[in-house]
């Protein structure tokens, strides 16, 4: 821009000034509308805290906290403090950010641990900064604040970098800050495409720079201003001016798809470094499961064992379906036995949950509204429509319902359950005509719930009591031989992941004590055990496979128990056979025995771990470090703060938006939806813009070559006063660098996905995507062009000159003696321009002929020769824009003020059959060298191009279905 302004061509400067602009303005305002987005997910506050001081309970900051105060806790308070816990009733608190438990954690006050290496989620007797408290209350003693903490360790590993211990030697302390600041400068930091697009543009700078000196050398070193601006016009033909901002909007397109998917991209640089990637770790609660539980077996005693089915909506008792033994049942039509009966009652009595369903009204006349409907005693849930009148008297068909629960998740669950049956509580208490007697709330020391009904009609009482299995099972009137049996099947549920409740009521005496309740909980009836889960995402096995088909290895790392993690691992698919071989012998650890582990142990396995249970964030970051140690890119996700160091850490880290602001900070991505899906959807988003990356840089650069001989060997052509002719004036050059080929660019930007793009390992980010066949191809083809057009030069200049040659100062404007040069300079410009509109459809694939680009099974002869009009139609904006980039060729080359005095060329005639011929001939040649790639195996054509289905075929596995 500086060299155009200094010789006066403030054409071209304006131009160039003007993609300058362009760039900034398009990359400002992505990110701008991207940390918009992520600033609208920051909702949390500092909170509050009630603290004793004074004698007096206040409300402080937590900020204002020292160790040794004394903090109140109740239900709903966030813990400003890591607090040791010295009195409690019922306390429980939600560490899911800190430790990834998907279920609160019920602490012990007042107790005592011997072991000094206990990890953080198994000591109960604290409770830490940042947590929920969601039932009891407590009083702690706060021992650590700010840094000291949990989350302030964490918080200190997240800065680690900028913490590594400097060297002692000040003159090597000296040399590193420079040469970072070097790398800095040139830009070779940052993800693999901004370092190798950096490397290319110093290397550009460089042949650009070693061009004008040959020009300069072929003149004998005599610089007047012909030889300058000649000079100039070489460099400017090797320079894709058009690039950054054809990046650019390439890129902001994708994050726009992308954001259309529930990914916001918060760095656009990681968009293309996602497509690459070879690993993900991926957390559990939220990510790959729902984060919600719901009854998967009820082991009834003396009955058999209801299971449930496809349960697609933890909440809606209409969704899946029960099967008691191996029979399928219908739920609503169920007449259940007495001790059937006497089970789902106590699911649905001794629960404080509610559970309401919400329609979507449409009235007849089209319009909507919505109506919640609350607890419905009415127990036809199988229903999806149903009608109502209006105030208008207008008919209203209620639509399918959406079931809503209100409590904790495990009671929603067991409510659910219940609701099956017709035997939801509201519904209960109406029908049975129950008073509520007594509560005995579920309590930590003692880990059991009882509540008891009075008969309105008859005035007896019933107790109905659930808790943990080895708690609830010695207050039960059983022998031990049942005992035993009862046990054992506890542990084999427990074993398969789930959360085992006992179930258990008795009919209580008229003069019992409803205040005591040791005496109400004893001599119990035992009932059954029920087993929960937080269900897998519909969406998470697909998703799994997926990435294995992509030649991707799918981690869990969970701060959940291992039996848990397994279960879901093998749920999701991750520990199918597919992903298994020899060499996986320890596919599942536990985080400390993996912690345990050196580096040099951890490299000589021959496999990561596929599943780390009781991870914490230290696990994690070693989890990222030996991958990188093995070459390997990888994804983390994560929700909680716990997850931030590593987020931090991964070559792309990825947050859910749900989670917490430190762990969207520290991420370059964040799902909106938290569905491990959206992260599948990301890859092959990050793959396409890879391949369009690659395809338009093969487009601009194969112009560049092109430009570079035509100008370099058309300094052979002398007029009379001894200078080179301009086979292309530079505004002719720029014209085709900024307008024909940027156009062209975004259009391949924009092509879709390849149909085996998820069929194929990940591109290797270490190569980029400057790759072996892109450089042999742009060679080959930038010749192929670049020759054609230097012969449609010579061509028209030989057959046009006569004894006044090439006429004199043909460069610098037009006069008589200039008729042939601008003719032949005209020429050439129509036959790069169409080249190039060529170039831009044969480019979609390296190897695949244009003629038949998206083969199908049952494509015959007939078929493939009509498939170049899909394949030209198939992306609207790279057809439009060839269509507007051959348009505007004619008025270019024939408005008379524009050809002449702008471009410096003429109109022409029968010249365009050189153009067209020279275009026929570049086809035949470019299909010629793609058939030799396809028939000798090079590069891309070794690998067939299959259809989705095709390619699910021959990996073994069926379809996807596409309902």
């Amino acid at each position: 821009m500086g060299l155009s302004f200094g010789i006066h061509d403030y054409i071209e400067g304006g131009v160039i000034t003007a993609v300058i602009l362009l760039n900034i303005c398009v990359g400002f305002y992505q990110d701008y509308r991207a940390e918009k987005t992520i600033r609208s997910l920051q909702q949390l506050a500092a909170p509050e805290s009630s603290v004793l001081r004074d004698g007096e309970i206040v409300k402080v900051k937590a900020e204002s906290l020292v160790p040794g105060d004394i903090v109140h806790l109740t239900v709903g308070d966030i813990v400003p403090a890591d607090l040791r816990l010295i009195t409690g009733v019922n306390v429980a608190s939600d560490e899911a950010l800190l430790t990834g438990e998907s279920l609160p954690v019920m602490k012990t006050p007042g107790m005592t641990f011997e072991n000094e290496d206990l990890p953080v989620a198994d000591r109960t007797n604290i409770a830490y900064s940042a947590s929920k408290m969601t039932s009891g209350r407590a009083i702690g003693i706060v021992v650590a604040t700010g840094m000291a903490t949990e989350i302030g360790r964490i918080a200190t590993m997240l800065r680690g970098d900028d913490n590594k211990p400097q060297s002692s030697n000040r003159s090597k302390r000296i040399l590193v800050s420079v040469w970072g600041g070097v790398k800095n400068t040139l830009g070779l930091t940052g993800t693999p495409l901004q370092v190798t697009l950096s490397k290319f543009a110093l290397l550009l700078f460089g042949l650009a720079i070693l061009l004008a000196i040959i020009v300069f050398s072929a003149n004998v070193w005599h610089i007047g201003g012909e030889v300058l601006i000649y000079g100039i016009c070489v460099a400017v033909a090797v320079i894709p001016e058009s690039l950054i901002a054809v990046l650019t909007i390439t890129i902001a397109v994708g994050a726009k798809a992308m954001a259309s998917g529930n990914v916001v991209t918060r760095n656009l640089s990681a968009m293309e470094a996602i497509g690459g990637v070879t690993n993900i770790c991926s957390d559990k609660t939220g990510t790959l499961t729902q984060g919600r539980m719901i009854v998967s077996k009820a082991w009834i005693g003396g009955s058999g064992v209801l299971t449930v089915h496809d349960a697609a909506s933890p909440h809606d008792p209409t969704s899946g379906f029960v099967q008691l033994d191996d029979r399928r049942i219908d739920a609503e039509e169920f007449t259940p036995d007495p001790k059937t009966e006497s089970f789902l009652r106590t699911l649905s009595l001794c629960n404080t949950s509610t559970l309401h369903r919400s329609f979507k009204e449409e009235e007849v006349t089209g319009s909507a509204q919505d109506v919640t409907s609350v607890d419905e005693p009415v127990p036809s849930i199988g229903r999806q429509q149903s009608a109502r009148t209006s105030t208008t008297g207008e008919e209203i068909i209620m639509g399918s319902p959406k079931w809503i629960g209100h409590g904790e998740p495990t009671e929603v669950a067991l409510h659910v359950l219940a609701y099956r049956f017709n035997m939801g509580r509201t519904a209960l208490l109406n029908t049975l005509g129950l008073q509520h007697a007594a509560e005995f709330p579920f309590d930590s020391s003692i880990k059991r719930m009882t509540v008891v009904y009075r008969s309105a009609q008859t005035g007896r009482l019933e107790a109905f009591s659930k808790g943990a299995t080895e708690v609830l099972l010695p207050l039960c009137n059983v022998s031990e031989a049942e005992k035993k049996a009862i046990l054992e099947t506890a542990e084999t549920l427990a074993g398969d992941g789930l959360r085992v409740l006992c179930i258990a009521h008795r009919h209580l005496t008229s003069n019992v004590s409803l205040t005591n309740r040791n005496t109400i909980e004893q001599g119990l009836e035992y009932l059954g055990l029920v087993g929960l889960h937080d269900p897998p995402r519909l969406e998470s096995h697909g998703a799994v496979r997926a990435c294995q088909m992509a030649g991707i290895t799918v981690h869990m790392l969970t701060g959940d128990h291992p039996g848990t993690a397994m279960a879901i691992a093998r749920n999701v698919g991750i520990l199918q056979s597919i992903a298994l071989n020899a060499d996986f012998g320890k596919a599942v650890m536990i985080a400390s025995d993996f912690d345990r582990l050196s580096d040099d142990e951890i490299d000589a396995m021959g496999n990561l771990p596929l599943v780390l249970a009781r991870c914490s964030p230290a696990t994690k970051v070693k989890m990222v470090e030996a991958m990188h140690r093995r070459g390997a890119f990888c994804v983390m996700t994560g929700d909680g703060v716990n997850d931030s160091p590593a987020l931090k850490h991964a070559d792309v880290g990825v947050a859910m938006g749900s989670g917490s602001a430190v762990a969207r900070d520290a991420s370059e991505m964040v799902l909106l939806d938290d569905n491990f899906a959206s992260i599948v959807r990301a890859v092959k988003e990050g793959r396409r813009l890879f391949d369009n990356i690659q395809k338009f840089l093969m487009h601009l650069l194969i112009s560049n070559i092109a430009q570079v001989i035509l100008l370099l060997i058309g300094l052979a052509f002398k007029d009379h006063s001894g200078n080179s002719i301009f086979p292309l004036s530079p505004i002719e050059i720029l014209w085709v660098n900024l307008i024909t080929s940027s156009f062209l660019a975004i259009g391949l930007g924009l092509e879709e996905a390849q149909q085996d793009i998820m069929f194929r390992p990940p591109n290797s980010l270490k190569t980029g995507v400057f790759t072996r066949e892109l450089i042999v191809d742009k060679f080959i083809y930038g010749f192929f062009m670049g020759s054609l057009c230097l012969g449609s030069f010579a061509v028209v200049t030989y057959v046009g000159r006569g004894s006044s040659g090439l006429g004199a100062g043909c460069n610098e404007g037009y006069n008589k003696s200039c008729a042939i040069v601008f003719r032949a300079r005209s020429t050439t410009y129509a036959t790069i321009t169409l080249l190039l509109l060529v170039t831009a459809w044969e480019v979609k694939h390296f190897s695949r002929s244009l003629f038949n680009l998206y083969p199908s099974p049952s494509n015959t002869r007939r078929t493939r020769a009509l498939s170049i009009f899909y394949t030209l139609w198939q992306n609207r904006f790279l057809f439009w824009a060839v269509v507007a980039g051959f348009t505007i060729m004619f008025p270019i080359i024939y408005i008379p003020v524009i050809n002449r005095e702008v471009f410096k060329h003429g109109a022409i005639t029968w010249e365009w059959g050189v153009s067209f011929g020279c275009t026929a001939v570049y086809v035949c040649a470019i299909e010629s060298w793609k058939a030799m790639k396809r028939r000798f195996g090079i590069g891309s054509g070794k690998i067939a191009v299959l259809s989705s289905g095709d390619a699910e075929m021959r990996a073994g596995l069926e379809p996807e279905r596409k309902d």
